[in-house]
C-alpha cells in the first residue's frame, strides 16, 4: 500500500510542473496591455514602460518562467498587480471562502444524489425512477446564474417577510464581530510565517472557526449566508452524482452474487447497502472527486451573484485586469487540489478494491 501511494505521488510530479509551464504560457498569451489594464488607458508609453521593467515582464521569457517556479518553490507567490498586496494574502482571504461553498454544496449532492440513485435502482422502471432522472436531466441541463438569481429572487424578496427568507448575497451579517479562534484561545502566533498564515486561514473559514470559539450567532449568520449559494452550485453534481449512483446500482444489482444472496433469504435492505452498494462504490468515488475539484474551479458565477469574493470572482477579476500574479498563482491552487483529489480517489480505489494494489 504504500509502494501504491509513493508511485502515486511521483507520478504527479511531471503533471504539477507540467501545470505551471502551461499556467504560466496561457496566463502571457492573454490579449492586452498589462500596464494599460492597470494604470489606465490614457498611460503613457514611457509610464508603461518604466511600469513593465520595475515588475520584470520585459525580461525574456524562459527567465520569466525560472524566476517564477523560485519563488514558488519558497512559498512566495508573488505581489498582486490590480491589489497590490502579496498574493499569499489574497489567498489566505479569498480561499476559504470557496471552500466552505465548494464543500457545502458537494456536501448537499451526496446527502441528496446517493439516496435518490439508490432509490432510483432498487426501483427500477417505476414512477420514482422515471422523475428522479427527469429531475437528474434537468439538474445538469439548469444553469447555475438563472437558478441562483431565482433563488435569490424566491427567497429575499418573495419571502422577505416570512421565516424562510434568507440573505441574498454576503458571507456574514454586518455587525457580527468574527474573533479568531487562536485570538479566542489566548494562542501566541507570530506575525509571519506558515504557522501564522494555517491559521489565519483556518479563522477565515467562518463555520469552522465559530464552531471552535463557540460563536453561535456568527454560526447561524455563515450557515444562513451559505445556503443559496450552495443549493445553486450543488444541482449539477448532485445530478450527476444520482445519475452515477443509479447506473452503477443497476449493474451490481445484475450480478450473480445478488440473485444468490437474495435466493438465500438475505433480507432486502442487507442485500442493497452491503452487498450491492458497497461495490459499486468505485464509479462513484471518482465523480463525488472529480465534482469537489469542479466546484472548487467553477464558482465564477455562483460567488459573483451571490456577491462572495472567492478564488473563482478573484481569478475572473484578475483574468479582465491582466494581473499575472493571481492568474497564475489562483489557477495553480486549484490544479493542485485537482491533483490532490486525484490522488485521494487513486487511494480510495486501493482500500475499496485490494486488487488494484497489485497493478
Amino acid at each position: 500500500m504504500i509502494q501504491y501511494i509513493l508511485r502515486r505521488i511521483l507520478s504527479s510530479i511531471p503533471v504539477l510542473f507540467g501545470i505551471l509551464l502551461v499556467t504560466f504560457a496561457l496566463a502571457r498569451l492573454i490579449p492586452g496591455d498589462p500596464c494599460r489594464a492597470i494604470l489606465g488607458e490614457k498611460a503613457t508609453q514611457a509610464v508603461c514602460d518604466r511600469w513593465i521593467q520595475e515588475k520584470g515582464l520585459d525580461k525574456p521569457i524562459h527567465v520569466q518562467f525560472w524566476v517564477y517556479i523560485g519563488e514558488i518553490a519558497r512559498g512566495d507567490f508573488g505581489t498582486s498587480i490590480r491589489y497590490g498586496m502579496p498574493v499569499t494574502r489574497l489567498l489566505i482571504e479569498r480561499l476559504p471562502t470557496t471552500v466552505e461553498l465548494s464543500f457545502s454544496a458537494l456536501c448537499i449532492s451526496i446527502i441528496v444524489g446517493i439516496p435518490l440513485g439508490v432509490i432510483s435502482a432498487v426501483k427500477h422502471n417505476s414512477w420514482i425512477d422515471v422523475t428522479t432522472m427527469l429531475w437528474a436531466n434537468t439538474g445538469v441541463s439548469m444553469p447555475v446564474f438563472w437558478l441562483g438569481l431565482m433563488l435569490a429572487y424566491v427567497f429575499s424578496l418573495l419571502l422577505k417577510d416570512t421565516p424562510f427568507w434568507l440573505p441574498p448575497s454576503g458571507r456574514i451579517t454586518p455587525g457580527i464581530p468574527s474573533v479568531p479562534f487562536y485570538e479566542a484561545w489566548g494562542l501566541a502566533i507570530p506575525d509571519a510565517g506558515i504557522m501564522h498564515s494555517m491559521f489565519k486561514f483556518i479563522s477565515n473559514l467562518y463555520i469552522l472557526n465559530s464552531l471552535l470559539t463557540a460563536n453561535w450567532t456568527m454560526l447561524g449568520s455563515a450557515i444562513s449566508h451559505l445556503i443559496l449559494p450552495s443549493v445553486a452550485l450543488s444541482t449539477i453534481p448532485m445530478a450527476l452524482i444520482a445519475r452515477m449512483t443509479r447506473s452503477s446500482m443497476l449493474e451490481v444489482l445484475g450480478q450473480d452474487y445478488i440473485r444468490t444472496a437474495r435466493a438465500k433469504g438475505v433480507p432486502k435492505r442487507t442485500v442493497v447497502l452491503k452487498h450491492a452498494f458497497r461495490n459499486s462504490l468505485l464509479p462513484l468515488v471518482t465523480v463525488v472527486g472529480l465534482s469537489l475539484g469542479s466546484l472548487l474551479g467553477g464558482a465564477v458565477l455562483t460567488e459573483t451573484i451571490f456577491g462572495l469574493s472567492g478564488v473563482g470572482r478573484t481569478l475572473y477579476d484578475a483574468i479582465t485586469a491582466r494581473d499575472y500574479g493571481i492568474v497564475q498563482s489562483f489557477t495553480v491552487v486549484i490544479a493542485v487540489f485537482f491533483v490532490a483529489l486525484n490522488l485521494i480517489v487513486d487511494i480510495s480505489y486501493a482500500y475499496l478494491d485490494p486488487r488494484i494494489r497489485l497493478d
